[in-house]
């Protein structure tokens, strides 16, 4: 049985919709909350979206937005009222936070992050925390310590990885908006599997702080919805400028919810998108490739102008962000060792420190955690550190000039966000290379620290399952993806 959208009811509604019907009066937050816990409750036993669900809190928070309305109050944001899902990365004082490894198990924060304040100060009721690859650390969430999640148009299937929890919960109705968080494609690649929106911002424009560091040069918060204008309004709620993180930049906030209401018009004259020449292979799944053209059709149809880029160096990036994200991860799991931080075995009171430390590493980390440690560790070592890790990071500039170079041609760039749809649970887990490859087309970008979105192109005629379009900005112009994926979302649902 699959659990797709619900077609009525309030969890049919965008999020859009829901908050206009809450700050009219016409639903309650608490009637709008309810009913997703309610369809969390009908369906997650099969989907397994939520590593944990907090519905009284959800329905507190609902209540105080509700209260607030009903004295005449303004609501405190355009999302004030509408319930979300949080990927279970970000702190929450009220939830545990687990990055889905049994390292962090019930563990509970003493602090928010910044997206989660952010969210809570919006009036945002938060429904619960969803699941993920362990520590962010895969393409298919089968590498959670808690079970795998499944693709709700096709339960056999993967939704996706790192995010494939708060991907899911959106597509099974079970959240209206979701937080994720991008590191190589973890919000983007699940989109496009789920037929659901996802936004990686420009590196430095959402905060990390209390976003658990896999690779900190990579890892980036961003919001995920059924629509771009959903995504848009989300997305104004959680970016901005942070002193909490260092690495934030102080700088305005894009437009991007009037970027997203202008592009909704379907107009997309004088603009010139880039086909990324890399990016568009014969051998890769024929529905995919199919859709993925006819998309450059309806581009091209708004009024866009097609213009091939090349960008050589793409084709070693799947290589340099498997040297540079261990070798960040080796540094950051570090502090993770059963005396400082996690999980702690083996303190029997006769063992030693080091030997407490590396039972608690083997049994708190699962197999691709400890991986990708082993392979960073190894990279960063005597001997090793300048032929692997300084050299992933020249490819890294290299792949930045690329885009630089792209960008002086062309608005935007356009590829398939994934080579293949959603694949079967179990299929790629023996095959790490195998499973790395699948998000060949969204690596690039965090490398360079730019912006981009996945947006639903429609379905495979092979498979019947849904594809992404992959769109790619330059950086602080996140509004330019939010205008063009409304433009071509508006174009897509024309009769």
């Amino acid at each position: 049985m699959n659990y797709t959208v619900p077609d009525s009811g309030l969890t049919s509604l965008s999020a859009a919709e829901l908050a206009e019907k809450i700050h009219s009066r016409e639903v309650t937050s608490r009637e709008v909350t309810q009913a997703h816990l309610d369809r969390i409750a009908e369906t997650d036993d099969q989907v397994n979206a939520f590593l944990y669900v907090g519905a009284e809190q959800a329905l507190a928070a609902a209540d105080a937005v509700d209260a607030s309305l009903d004295q005449g109050e303004a609501p405190a944001s355009a999302l004030a009222g509408v319930p979300l899902a949080l990927k279970d990365l970000l702190t929450t004082t009220d939830a545990p936070t687990t990055a889905a490894s049994k390292m962090l198990d019930g563990w509970m924060s003493p602090y928010d992050s910044t997206v989660t304040a952010k969210i809570r100060a919006a009036g945002i009721p938060i429904l619960g925390k969803t699941n993920l690859d362990e520590f962010a650390m895969g393409s298919s969430t089968e590498n959670s310590a808690y079970g795998v999640t499944r693709n709700p148009y096709d339960l056999e299937r993967t939704p996706g990885g790192s995010g494939g929890g708060s991907s899911a919960a959106l597509a099974a109705g079970q959240a209206p908006i979701a937080i994720g968080t991008d590191t190589g494609g973890s919000i983007r690649q699940p989109a496009a599997l789920t037929n659901t929106v996802g936004v990686k911002p420009t590196y430095g424009t959402v905060s990390r702080y209390g976003l658990i560091a896999a690779a900190s040069s990579l890892d980036q918060a961003g919001p995920t919805a059924r629509t771009v204008l959903d995504t848009a309004l989300l997305h104004e709620v959680i970016a901005g400028y942070d002193s909490f993180d260092a690495t934030s930049v102080n700088r305005p906030v894009a437009p991007v919810v009037a970027a997203a209401r202008e592009g909704a018009n379907g107009d997309l004259s004088g603009v010139k998108v880039g086909v990324v020449k890399q990016f568009d292979r014969a051998g890769w799944q024929p529905g995919v490739m199919e859709n993925y053209h006819a998309a450059l059709r309806q581009l091209t149809e708004q009024g866009a102008e097609i213009i091939e880029v090349d960008c050589p160096h793409f084709d070693d990036a799947l290589a340099a962000y498997y040297l540079i994200m261990p070798c960040e991860v080796s540094s950051n799991l570090a502090r993770f060792d059963g005396m400082r931080y996690g999980l702690r075995a083996g303190d029997d009171g006769t063992r030693s420190a080091e030997e407490v430390m590396s039972l608690s590493r083997a049994e708190g980390f699962g197999p691709e955690v400890k991986r990708r440690i082993l392979i960073g560790t190894y990279a960063l070592s005597v001997g090793y550190y300048d032929a692997y890790y300084l050299q992933a990071q020249r490819v890294r500039t290299l792949i930045a000039q690329d885009f630089a170079a792209a960008y002086e041609k062309v608005d935007v760039l356009v590829t398939p966000t994934t080579p293949s749809t959603a694949f079967k649970l179990g299929e790629k887990v023996s095959d790490p290379l195998e499973m790395y490859n699948f998000d060949l087309c969204t690596l690039p970008l965090n490398l360079a620290g730019l912006c981009g979105m996945s947006v639903p192109s429609g379905f495979a005629s092979d498979t019947g399952l849904p594809v992404g379009l992959q769109i790619m900005a330059p950086a602080f112009f996140d509004d330019r993806l939010y205008r063009i994926g409304s433009a071509y979302e508006a174009g897509r649902l024309v009769p």
